[in-house]
């Protein structure tokens, strides 16, 4: 940093932020200006694996507004990891003219990706618990661990409402439901960003927006979504996370929306984003977004229009490293295309976030005591508990679940038994490292060293297969084993040996799926969209295999994408949806195999019966779900296979006493709904309770359910708890035909239930007056308490 600085107001941490933004802004260049606007890769700054000072003058000379992925995009441990961020944020600090610190972005979906961190449950397997306090856990513990190898930003969460399993990002998603997807985003922002800025993580909500309701379920393509459904649906998640945990960062979408790019439209980031929703944060554009607005979209002919485009429409920041926001910017300046006014306004976001976090004052971390918080014992048993709650009992005929222990032989068949890898998501480490393989030589952006990145996947964490916690939990049985087949393919060579495997044993699990990743052997994952959403090679016919063999057959599936199994669930008496469960996967599922833990996972996402279904989720407005004249399809049922909300365990509950304090209430008030819920059954076990409201006149139509409320609880034997729903009218507004957010007068209908389908207790109640129009940020989310 020159000596001139040292002393300049924006240096000075006591004065307000606003003011050391101003100070610094006025004293920058133009090309300190753009550099601000971008990223680096980290890695184009190593030579031989080491830090590279010449390549550093070449590329940070001017600083930087990101550095991209020290931890996802090497194979770094923790240490060196923390290492290398200092000596990098060194450079920026003492060898460039103003001493930025530069803001370092990873990724963490189901975790931090990065060598060394504890691999959570993938996204949709949180969802899948109903319990965002766990999820508010999770993100604590990402925090701790990329806070201390000195990062500062995730690219996390996933707010897209996924309502076609084709797409293959959908495991990276929460569900369908907008209010389940709320719930659970605020919860992983508030734990990622913390109470202060500066011991937080800045959490980016991402796509923004409409991304997962793409043509075909295919990734990038466009998506055809009315404006009141983008409202009303798709925006909420994000609506929820700005007013509610304050979110610092909103990342776009790739696709377009009535023929404009997200990432070049204004109208969705300057308008809907900051004005109407309140968003003061900054938006980082999704790797290589602005390029691709010329060579994808074909929107501009030359980089600089395409950079100009970008920047109007509110790209504050192009990821992942500077590009059409280097020289072709800086050329669109001098000749008057670009306002300088534009440059400051996003530099300004940028400059104020780096304040915020505090990197002016603390831009190093202790890279010693860093590898103290990776993979602890105490998070290792977390992401054993989420693990054990995001579990679905899908089915149980005779109750055949729980396994005895008493049982003398078991086979466990199928190629997700032994496979480790398979209970990893697309935005886990090892895919990462995958990718990094698939691309050795291609270009200069990922290490080569093939023994190295293999390694690095190999002793990240340990890691527990199925068969492995089978074999945890039995000390005297005999576990056989076979693989039968790839998770791809048509080789049917293995079953022979499953078929005798499953005839030799008392109980046959078969644990069959996806392998979910970035690359091409991959059948879910970012761009790994299926036309099929059966099994994938010949898994079935597997499974049809060991079920002709007339041993009782449990199915396990592993995946993230919400798979088309009518077959498995007419012939196989009990199946376990065990998603993408992490490291710990392996122990979770035979926890709930043999009754150590009840499952009490819920589906946050539809199961369909075919791919013809599609779209199919529960809160369809009253004219869908089903075919005028008859209901179903003529060849098929028009109900999902399993529903939004299902979820078996291995007790029973009752409900009872349903009571609303009110009959009649003001469209500004709030009304409580109570209920009794009480465990009929023999053993301790956890329900999750669902509110859902319907109105059944309106100005426009509206969905037949709406889920505006959940608490899961744990009851022991006979136990009774009472969950009371404080439930404020703004859950019910909705867009007029004037386009106007309102509360009507009219009935409403009230249904409880432990799914969307299977509704306990109903009732109702008048909203009482005239019509409330109201801002989005005046939309209170349920209160539940438990007595």
């Amino acid at each position: 940093m020159n000596q001139n600085q040292e002393h300049a107001p924006y240096r000075n941490a006591g004065l307000p932020v606003q003011e050391r933004v101003a100070d610094l802004l006025a004293r920058m260049s133009v090309e300190e200006k753009i550099a601000q606007l971008g990223g680096v890769w980290s890695t184009r700054l190593l030579e031989n694996e080491g830090f590279s000072e010449d390549k550093a003058e070449d590329l940070l000379g001017n600083g930087a507004g990101h550095l991209t992925r020290i931890g996802g995009a090497t194979t770094l441990n923790p240490q060196e990891s923390a290492q290398l961020a200092n000596t990098i944020q060194k450079f920026l600090v003492e060898n460039t003219r103003l001493g930025i610190p530069a803001i370092i972005h990873e990724e963490s979906c189901a975790g931090y990706t990065a060598r060394g961190a504890t691999c959570f449950p993938q996204a949709i397997g949180l969802a899948a618990t109903w319990e965002p306090e766990l999820v508010e856990a999770m993100t604590s513990v990402i925090r701790t661990q990329i806070r201390a190898v000195g990062a500062h930003q995730s690219l996390a969460p996933v707010l897209d409402v996924a309502r076609d399993p084709r797409w293959g990002r959908t495991e990276e998603t929460y569900g369908e439901d907008p209010y389940l997807i709320s719930r659970i985003g605020v919860a992983y922002v508030r734990g990622l960003q913390g109470e202060d800025r500066r011991t937080g993580i800045v959490a980016t909500g991402k796509h923004f927006v409409g991304y997962s309701a793409s043509e075909g379920g295919m990734n990038w393509a466009p998506a055809h979504i009315p404006q009141r459904e983008l409202l009303e649906v798709f925006v909420t998640p994000f609506e929820a996370v700005i007013r509610e945990a304050k979110i610092g960062s909103i990342m776009n979408a790739y696709h377009e929306i009535d023929g404009i790019p997200c990432g070049a439209s204004p109208e969705l980031f300057e308008g809907l984003l900051r004005r109407e929703l309140g968003f003061d944060g900054v938006v980082v554009t999704d790797y290589f977004t602005i390029p691709c607005l010329k060579a994808y979209h074909h929107l501009a002919d030359t980089e600089a229009e395409t950079a100009r485009l970008a920047l109007e429409a509110g790209m504050d920041v192009e990821l992942p490293a500077l590009s059409y926001y280097g020289e072709p910017l800086r050329q669109a300046i001098a000749d008057g295309s670009v306002d300088m006014a534009l440059i400051d306004r996003s530099v300004a976001r940028v400059l104020r976030m780096k304040f915020e976090m505090g990197l002016f004052d603390s831009p190093y971390v202790n890279s010693e005591t860093a590898p103290s918080v990776f993979d602890t014992p105490e998070q290792r048993q977390l992401a054993r508990r989420i693990a054990q709650k995001s579990i679905v009992l899908l089915k149980n005929d005779g109750d055949i679940l729980p396994l005895s222990r008493s049982l003398k032989k078991i086979a466990v068949i199928g190629p997700s038994a032994d496979n480790t890898r398979l209970l990893l998501g697309d935005y886990h480490y090892a895919a990462h490292i995958e990718i990094m393989l698939a691309r050795r030589g291609a270009d200069d952006l990922s290490p080569r060293d093939e023994d190295a990145l293999i390694e690095a996947v190999e002793h990240s964490v340990p890691m527990v297969s199925v068969l492995e916690g089978i074999r945890n939990h039995l000390t005297s049985a005999e576990v056989l084993t076979a693989q039968g087949c790839d998770i791809i393919g048509d080789s049917m060579a293995g079953f022979a040996e499953a078929v005798e495997t499953a005839k030799r044993a008392e109980v046959a699990i078969v644990v069959v799926g996806d392998k979910s990743g970035l690359t091409q052997d991959c059948t879910s994952g970012e761009s790994i969209d299926r036309a099929d959403l059966g099994l994938p090679g010949v898994q079935q016919a597997l499974v049809e295999a060991v079920v002709a063999t007339g041993t009782p057959t449990i199915v396990v599936h592993v995946s993230g994408r919400p798979s088309a199994l009518p077959w498995i669930a007419e012939h196989v008496p009990a199946i376990l949806e065990a998603w993408i469960p992490g490291e710990e996967g392996g122990n979770a599922v035979a926890d709930v195999l043999f009754g150590d833990v009840s499952p009490g996972g819920k589906l946050p996402i539809s199961l369909p019966r075919s791919v013809g279904q599609v779209p199919v989720y529960y809160g369809h407005k009253p004219s869908g779900g089903r075919t005028n004249w008859w209901g179903d399809y003529s060849d098929l049922s028009a109900k999902p296979l399993f529903p939004f909300g299902h979820g078996l365990s291995y007790t029973s509950f009752e409900y009872a006493n349903l009571k609303l304090n009110a009959a009649q209430v003001s469209p500004s008030g709030a009304i409580d709904i109570s209920v009794d819920v009480k465990n009929s059954g023999s053993c301790a076990g956890e329900e999750v309770v669902q509110l859902y409201v319907h109105d059944p006149i309106a100005s426009v139509t509206r969905p037949v359910k709406q889920l505006v409320g959940f608490k899961r609880i744990a009851l022991s034997p006979n136990e009774t708890r009472r969950v009371t729903f404080h439930l404020d009218m703004s859950q019910l507004a909705f867009y007029d035909r004037r386009m106007e957010y309102v509360v009507e007068p009219g009935n409403v209908e009230v249904m409880v239930g432990s799914s969307s389908e299977d509704i306990r207790l109903t009732g109702g109640f008048e909203i009482s007056g005239e019509t409330r129009r109201l801002r989005r940020s005046e939309v209170v989310a349920t209160r539940v308490d438990v007595s």
